[in-house]
Parts: C-alpha cells; structure tokens; sequence
C-alpha cells in the first residue's frame, strides 16, 4: 500500500496538487479582500436610508443570494466574450464572479452589525455634534466589528468551499488539479481516487477548520458578552 501511495503522488503528482492548492488560496485571498471592501462600502450605504439606493442594493443582494454561482460563473465565461466581446481569463472570471457574490453578502453583514449598534450611542454622538463620517469611524464601526466577526469568518470558509466550482471554467485549482491526477492514475492505481481525494479532504481541512473554529469561539464570545 504503502509504494503505491508513493507511486501516485510520485514525480510531479504531489507538486502539481499542491500548485492547485495555491491557485484555490490565491482565489479566495483576493476575493476576500476586494470583496471585503466592497461589501464594507455597500454595507455602510445601506444604513444611510436613502429610499432608491436601498432598493438598488437590495436587488443586487437577492440577485447573488438567487442565482446559483455555478451560472453566475457560466454567464461570464460563455457570455461575455460571445455577446460582449468582454475576454476575460478564467482566473478572472472566478474573481469577478466571487467577488460580487461576496460584496452582496459582505454588505448584509456590515448592514446587520452597524444597524446592531444600541440606538443610543448613535443619538450621543449626534448630540455632541459629529458628523456622519465621524458617526461612522469613531462609534459605529468599532462598536461593530466584533458582531461582523463571525460572520465574516464563515463567509471565509464558504468562499474557499466554493472555489470548488472552477473546475466547471477550467482554473486548474485543487479539485481540477485533483480530477486530473484521478484520471491520469486510476487505471493503473485502482485505489488512486482514495487517495487524491483523501489528500484534496486533509487539505480544504487545513483551510477551513480553523476558521469555523475561530467563529464558533466568536459567537460565543458575544453571546457571553451580550448576557453579561
């Protein structure tokens, strides 16, 4: 058993895994961060209660939360360069579409922290004369960011889960990479699947437990604080 494990990540089998391993980090850390910023923007757009912006952001939200990512991803790889003449790799397919996805969820979770800030630290710091820049950067924004932890820690986690949908626009990340190993070595390794998929497991494992344990340990630090 032992030989054949060494056969089928032998050669360039291991190297080629692990370079699908960091295109899939490469993928999430940028849409993170873009992302991130954007939905912090469109967030903190949609706590200023202008009737017209809020419909259009929320439409822009139930669109992502709507539509399936897997044709979100198939409208920009086919679409737009046959409709539009929009060219576009698929590595910056993948980061287009994650990105909006994330910037409509961002933005539902800043919503939510920002709008959780007591009502009354709002009125204090209108009545000692702060504008609503200042509003926003001295008391709404570090009250809130403890209760967007946690919720963006998940959406952390469900961004890395999702880059799995790549192989469907030929980015080779973990899972295209892995497939390929399966197919090129299965017919000699008859338990080469087991293998590269257990491998592809340990790994998403890596990335994604710590940081569904850091937000339980999140929520369960506001809710201690939250009761005293």
């Amino acid at each position: 058993m032992l030989s054949s494990v060494a056969n089928i990540f032998g050669g360039q089998n291991l190297p080629r895994l692990l370079q699908g391993f960091l295109v899939t980090l490469e993928v999430a850390a940028v849409v993170l961060v873009i992302g991130g910023i954007l939905g912090i923007l469109l967030g903190v757009l949609r706590t200023l209660h202008i009737t017209w912006l809020n419909v259009v952001l929320q439409l822009y939200l139930e669109i992502f939360r709507i539509v399936p990512t897997v044709v979100l991803l198939f409208v920009a790889y086919y679409i737009l360069p046959q409709s539009f003449g929009i060219n576009l790799s698929g590595f910056g397919v993948a980061v287009l579409v994650f990105t909006l996805w994330t910037g409509a969820e961002m933005s539902d979770i800043v919503r939510g922290a920002l709008e959780s800030v007591p009502q009354h630290q709002r009125e204090s710091g209108i009545a000692i004369g702060l504008t609503t820049t200042q509003l926003y950067r001295y008391v709404l924004v570090p009250q809130s960011v403890p209760m967007m932890l946690p919720g963006v820690i998940n959406l952390a986690t469900r961004i890395i889960k999702t880059t799995s949908l790549l192989l469907l626009i030929n980015v080779m990340d973990l899972v295209n990479v892995g497939q390929t190993l399966v197919e090129a070595e299965g017919h000699k390794y008859p338990d080469a699947g087991f293998w590269i998929y257990g491998a592809m497991f340990i790994l998403y494992y890596i990335l994604c437990a710590p940081l569904s344990h850091w937000a339980k340990h999140m929520e369960r630090r506001e809710m201690e604080i939250a009761n005293g």
